[in-house]
């Protein structure tokens, strides 16, 4: 029988592992084992995903930590697979009791191939036709005017959209003479960088 300290352990491990399984359902399983019982280690799955079952035997990694106190506690990201050949990723954190030695272990098993799969989409998404004629959506020039802007608040320790109301308004004059505001909706690209309203630019460039 296992003792009141170890049975509360345990107790905390599910609790622990229930509040993880529901933040990252549906792609991540979360099972806790008790290694005080080897052959029957497993004594809670959230969001199951390998179809093990409570009652199952420990992993290798598990048997490990039994035959040694002094194997890694927390052995993070490394690559796995379910049964049925699923790519997954996990991370096992052994959990020792007060006179350090292994206890029981928490363990994460992450479902790449869901990722894959959305990694596949947005791909797919993101593709364009070389075929089709060379255009662009923003204003001739409009990255160089971002640029100077950019630089001319890098210049004052700070951001284009933590320029105070004086700086703004030498800003958009130091652009309008340097001929920037000629360039096609220059006006818009300006207010949009700096945050404030084109009617705001066309007060300052005056």
């Amino acid at each position: 029988m296992s003792e009141p300290g170890h049975t509360h352990l345990m107790e905390q491990l599910r609790q622990v592992a229930k509040g993880l399984a529901a933040t990252f359902a549906p792609f991540c399983e979360v099972v806790v084992h008790d290694l005080d019982d080897p052959d029957h280690a497993i004594v809670a799955i959230e969001n199951n995903l390998s179809g093990r079952s409570v009652g199952d035997p420990a992993t290798e990694l598990g048997l490990a930590r039994l035959d040694d106190d002094a194997y890694p506690q927390v052995v993070a990201n490394y690559p796995n697979r379910f049964a049925d050949g699923r790519r997954v990723k996990s991370t096992s954190i052994g959990i020792k009791d007060e006179r350090g030695h292994y206890a029981g272990a928490l363990c994460l098993n992450i479902d790449m191939t869901v990722f894959d799969g959305i990694g596949t989409a947005l791909d797919h998404f993101g593709r364009s036709d070389g075929a089709a004629p060379a255009e662009s959506l923003d204003p001739a020039n409009g990255d160089a005017i971002r640029a100077r802007i950019d630089a001319f608040a890098a210049d004052r320790a700070t951001t284009p959209r933590a320029l105070r109301t004086t700086q703004r308004r030498e800003l958009v004059r130091e652009l309008k003479a340097q001929g920037f505001m000629e360039v096609r909706r220059s006006a818009g690209i300006v207010a949009d960088h700096l945050g404030v309203s084109r009617a705001t630019v066309y007060a300052d460039a005056k």
